[in-house]
């Protein structure tokens, strides 16, 4: 690969994702529907008790309709799930899990944060009364760590800073230097080449001569002499600090660090850009909070058996206290995640059970770890973002909640595709193992500040099966589209019925266009 090549590619996912239409954000505006008469009583059954279906009975209600929520769980918020002591759960083919996390500890097994672009799932938030704070994703104090890496850097963890910030300054300087020997096809003036080479400078913090020689942004060396913060750094008296020495360009591209695994992608992808947010308390909030609204429409532990098109509407059966229960509504809000739709008895149209069939799911899973006391802040300056490793853990996420606290739950994995599949088929004795023994690789006192785990895997999650629907080109193509259109009088919902699959503005937005739907349905028949 040339520079010019390096150069060109490192910018053109981003466009390319815009000129695709794929970065839109949620929208905000108001929900003003008019008001109908012919709407009030008009009964609704709503299959699901997560965003898609709390927030669809919600904007129903203000609107008159008559709404029962169905939700096979014991609680609401779907995949919106917030582990705590006491959370209790039983994957296929497990054990039953009871968490030990002390009061106040949690972990978002789910749903973990709020872009500040996800204008709708924040507007929620403040109709419903739900206080936020800072999530912190990307945090350069964090750490990258491979296990496969050639040469010195080999089994060693690093600062995100200090990767970041010495390949800034090699890919500024290789830039610089080409525009220096005017070796740029690109014709500049020059002033424009002025201009950019001051850029690279502030960029890539060159010396004069436009090389890198390291920089004050990677951080100081620890002087275990003076009283200084656990990166050393600038004190009292006659202490400037030593600067940290850069790791070699060489050594950096031979690392590994280029891999997938490690892309920094909450600093540039658009759902992650900061500021991110999350709930205060946990993010079950904003499901709690919509429950409130619907006092007396939920029903719980009512598993969905048949799903059935009527001449009048539809015909759910569903099962309660181990019997079969019975109702009827004029419209159905189906918003059960497809990996568990197909395999309701239903007479569902077959472009909707072929997508129920062949779209997939993400395999995914975290374990939260509860430990004695908050190290990652006390001896390595970490407060919140995620550090990232080859390793089957993948990624360790720190809490953005409870700073300085005397205990605290990190989450030890968070892991996608085969790493997920691999780690979810140990046992849960075997998967607290995993997650302690490449951890401490990261941070080596695990073993001793250890408490308790609680660790889950979506797709042997009952009632979800899947960590979010994931499409490529054909898919949408061939199954998507089928999703959008009532099927009789059975609307879908859900994130697996938008853009925005995998987050929560997913599925508000989906409930939204559904309610539209079904008013401006019943608006028609009353004109006619």
């Amino acid at each position: 690969m040339t520079r010019r090549d390096f150069i060109n590619r490192t910018s053109a996912a981003y466009a390319g994702l815009s000129a695709w239409g794929l970065l839109q954000p949620a929208p905000a505006q108001a929900f003003d529907l008019p008001p109908l008469d012919s709407a009030q009583g008009r009964k609704v059954l709503i299959l699901g008790a997560g965003l898609a279906g709390l927030s669809a009975a919600y904007e129903l209600g203000k609107l008159g309709y008559d709404c029962t929520v169905l939700e096979a769980r014991a609680r609401s918020g779907g995949r919106v799930w917030t582990v705590r002591g006491g959370t209790t759960e039983t994957e296929q083919g497990g054990p039953t899990q009871t968490s030990q996390f002390a009061g106040g500890l949690y972990f978002n097994g789910g749903a973990a944060r709020i872009p500040h672009n996800h204008q709708l799932t924040l507007q929620y938030c403040r109709e419903l009364g739900v206080p936020l704070e800072v999530f912190v994703g990307a945090n350069e104090a964090a750490y990258l760590f491979n296990e496969k890496a050639q040469g010195p850097l080999n089994n060693r963890r690093m600062r995100i800073r200090d990767y970041h910030n010495d390949m800034r300054g090699y890919t500024s300087e290789l830039l610089a230097k080409a525009l220096d020997q005017s070796a740029l096809d690109e014709k500049l003036t020059k002033e424009d080449v002025e201009k950019l080479i001051d850029f690279l400078k502030n960029e890539g913090d060159l010396n004069t001569a436009h090389l890198y020689k390291g920089t004050n942004r990677r951080g100081y060396k620890i002087d275990a002499s003076r009283p200084v913060y656990a990166d050393g750094g600038p004190g009292a008296g006659a202490n400037p600090g030593t600067l940290t020495d850069p790791y070699g360009l060489t050594d950096l591209l031979r690392s590994g660090f280029m891999q997938p695994v490690f892309y920094n992608v909450g600093e540039y992808t658009y759902e992650q850009q900061t500021t991110l947010l999350q709930p205060v308390g946990g993010m079950d909030a904003i499901a709690k909070a919509l429950e409130k609204k619907l006092a007396g429409k939920l029903v719980f532990n009512a598993p969905v058996k048949q799903l059935r098109k009527t001449e009048t509407g539809v015909r759910v059966v569903y099962e309660r206290d181990g019997k079969p229960t019975e109702l009827a509504a004029e419209f159905c809000v189906c918003t059960i995640p497809l990996p568990v739709l197909k395999n309701i008895d239903s007479d569902l149209s077959g472009p909707v059970k072929r997508a129920a069939d062949f779209v997939p799911y993400i395999k995914t899973g975290k374990i939260g770890l509860q430990f004695k006391r908050r190290f990652w802040e006390e001896d390595d300056g970490i407060y919140g973002g995620i550090s990232r490793t080859d390793m089957d853990i993948n990624q360790i996420w720190y809490p953005s909640f409870g700073f300085m606290g005397n205990k605290g739950v990190l989450i030890g994995y968070y892991n996608f595709y085969s790493r997920a599949e691999a780690v979810a088929s140990l046992s849960i004795a075997e998967r607290q193992k995993i997650a302690l023994e490449q951890g401490a690789k990261i941070h080596p006192q695990y073993a001793a500040e250890f408490e308790n785990s609680f660790s889950l895997a979506w797709h042997r999650i009952p009632y979800s099966e899947g960590g979010w629907a994931l499409y490529d080109d054909a898919s949408r193509r061939k199954f998507y589209p089928a999703l959008l259109e009532p099927d009789g009088n059975i609307y879908f919902a859900g994130e697996h019925t938008t853009y925005l699959t995998a987050w929560m503005a997913g599925a508000f937005t989906s409930a939204r266009r559904v309610v539209d739907a079904i008013h401006s349905r019943v608006g028609q028949y009353t004109q006619k």
